[in-house]
Formats: structure tokens, C-alpha cells, sequence
């Protein structure tokens, strides 16, 4: 830290102390201290009491050569021979501040350099790390929006022709069959309307309507009957008469995953449950439920936690991302075994 001004003391250390020797031979003669103009200085004898000083700062330390004080630095030499009883020799010089700004310039713009390469080499890593991620996952929008074109047509003369069916001359194991037939054609279709809204419908301008979620949801619940059947599970509705102002497709699309979710994740046998109040709507089930630790991620695209279920895990960040378009909150509860509560909040959506 004093390696320039070391070099520069110590010969300003020396001229005096040539000084003090002429003045030594001379004296009493001369009694004149000699001064220079670069530095002021000070001598004290073998027991630290001052001889001559004019120091402007004279707190000393005797133990170290070179040190700063007040604003000062001070540089110590000591003496082999005492001039005019001399021990120790004080230089002084005002300290300067020009080498703590260049310094402080230095430490700045070096750092600056060294927070850009390292930022810079950082995003490059990162972009070659996640490179193969964004591949995947660029492959798997591309993938989704080539399917869902193509399901388009064979999906819907599928349903068509199933409805126009008549039931009332078949067998009951046809009839048996065709059941089948349907509930896979739905299970399908769920999945369609999900891959729709992510890649065409999503895009779409809303259309705002008032829609009454009593209706909406027994709707809902007569379309998964048939689905429901093959579980033997069991709806508990406790229905009130709630209107909300909002897009109908978007909000079937909530309800249809969540139901969805119940009936997929739920045990044979089991039970869902639908509440619904003026602001509030909770679907639970009796289910196998969700890891603690994972609850925080079930919104995330492309995540599933039960892999013998089918689906491309869209679901739910679907509903997610709706909901977050109103506003609309949405809670979890959720425990491993015991089954999942899903409760959506709302105040005045619009």
C-alpha cells in the first residue's frame, strides 16, 4: 500500500538526516532546525522525548516504519549515529488522495469488465445447458399443434356417430361396447379441447357472457357420467345459484379439468365432491392425492406425478393460466392417500 511513497520517504530521510549531521558539527554555531518545503520532520531522542519537531500531526509510532494518521504519513527512521542526541527521525507528508481515487477507478472498471464476462459467459453456459430443454419442449409444441390438427375430424365423426346410434335395437353387450366406445371418444376429446386451447383458442378474442355455474357444472357432470361409471364413483353436489361474467369456453375448460383430474386421480369406488358459493367453487376428491413437496409444481406445463394415468399434463396449467387471466385464485389440499381439494376464489370477475 506505501511502496511509492516508501522509496520517496526514505530519501527525504536521508537529505535530512545529512542535515541534522552539519548541523550536529556546527552547533552551537547554528541553531537553525533545517526545513524543506517537500516535508515536515521531527527527532526524538533514545526515550522518545521530543528534541525539535514541526509536525503538524505528532501522534508517533515508534514500532512501525511507515504508517498514515489523520491524514498524514508518517515514515520512522532510526539513527545509527545521534546526531544532536537524535534516536529517531519523523518524516512527514500530507497523504494523498489521488492514488485511493486511480485505485478505486481500477477496482471499478476492472470490475465492471470482469461482471460483464462473467454475466456474458454465464448466458452463454445457460443457453447451452437449456438448449437441449428448449428442443424437447419446442418439439413437443410441434408435436401437439400437428396432433390436434389432425384429430380434428376423425374425433368428431367419432362422437357424431355415436350419438346418432340407435341404442334401443342393440344387444346389451353391444350397447356394452358402445359405451366403451364413448367413454374413450371422450377421454380423447378432453384431451383435444386442452390441446386446442393451448395452440389455437388461447389467441382467440374472449367472448364475455353471463354464465350460471350451477347449470354449467351438472352439464359438465352428465358429460363425465359415463367415465365416472367406469370407477363406480360417486358425485356429492352442494350447489347454489352463482353467476359469473366471464368467456364460457375458458371457463369450461376450468371445470372440465378439474372434474377430469378428480375422476383420473381417484380411487375405485371413490367420491367427488363439488361445492360451490358466491365466490368460492371447491372440487375434492377421495383420491390418491399429491405429494406435499410437489404441490407447488402441479401448475407447471408438461408435469405429471402419477405416470400410469394418461395425458400430456396440460391440464392444470390451463386452468392456472385462465384463472390468472381473471384474477381468480386458486388453493390446494393436498395430502398423499387421502385424497385432493382444489378451491377457487374469486371476487368480481370481469
Amino acid at each position: 500500500m506505501f511502496s511509492n511513497q516508501r522509496a520517496e520517504l526514505a530519501q527525504y530521510a536521508y537529505i535530512q538526516t545529512k542535515r541534522l549531521k552539519v548541523l550536529h558539527y556546527f552547533f552551537p554555531e547554528r541553531t537553525t532546525y533545517p526545513r524543506d518545503p517537500r516535508f515536515t520532520s521531527a527527532i526524538y531522542d533514545i526515550e522518545y522525548k521530543k528534541i525539535f519537531s514541526l509536525l503538524r500531526d505528532e501522534d508517533i509510532h515508534f514500532d512501525e516504519e511507515i504508517y498514515r494518521t489523520h491524514g498524514y504519513i508518517h515514515f520512522v527512521k532510526l539513527l545509527d549515529t545521534y546526531y544532536l542526541g537524535t534516536k529517531y527521525l519523523i518524516i512527514e507528508v500530507p497523504e494523498e488522495r489521488a492514488w485511493k481515487s486511480e485505485a478505486l477507478k481500477h477496482i471499478i472498471g476492472y470490475g465492471l469488465l470482469a461482471f460483464v464476462f462473467f454475466m456474458i459467459f454465464g448466458l452463454i453456459l445457460a443457453r447451452l445447458f437449456l438448449k437441449p430443454m428448449r428442443d424437447s419442449i419446442m418439439l413437443l409444441d410441434r408435436f401437439i399443434k400437428d396432433t390436434t390438427h389432425e384429430l380434428n375430424t376423425p374425433l368428431s365423426a367419432i362422437l357424431t356417430n355415436i350419438e346418432m346410434m340407435d341404442t334401443h335395437v342393440m344387444t346389451p353387450k353391444n350397447k356394452k361396447k358402445l359405451n366403451r366406445i364413448n367413454i374413450a371418444a371422450k377421454t380423447v376429446s378432453q384431451l383435444y379441447r386442452d390441446l386446442t386451447y393451448l395452440t389455437l383458442e388461447q389467441e382467440k378474442q374472449e367472448n364475455k357472457v353471463e354464465i350460471e355455474l350451477q347449470g354449467l357444472i351438472r352439464d359438465r357432470i352428465e358429460y363425465f357420467t359415463a367415465l365416472a361409471n367406469t370407477k363406480h364413483l360417486s358425485f356429492e353436489l352442494d350447489l347454489e345459484n352463482v353467476i359469473i361474467y366471464a368467456d364460457k369456453q375458458k371457463i369450461t375448460r376450468v371445470i372440465d379439468n378439474l372434474i377430469s383430474n378428480a375422476i383420473k386421480y381417484n380411487v375405485r369406488g371413490g367420491t367427488i365432491g363439488i361445492k360451490l358459493r358466491i365466490g368460492r367453487l371447491e372440487v375434492w376428491d377421495t383420491g390418491v392425492g399429491i405429494d406435499e413437496e410437489k404441490i407447488p409444481f402441479i401448475f407447471d406445463r408438461y408435469m405429471r406425478f402419477n405416470q400410469s394415468e394418461g395425458g400430456f399434463g396440460v391440464g392444470l396449467s390451463i386452468v392456472k393460466k385462465i384463472l390468472d387471466e381473471y384474477g381468480i385464485d386458486i388453493e390446494v389440499d393436498s395430502k398423499e392417500g387421502s385424497g385432493t381439494r382444489m378451491i377457487i376464489i374469486w371476487g368480481e370477475v370481469s
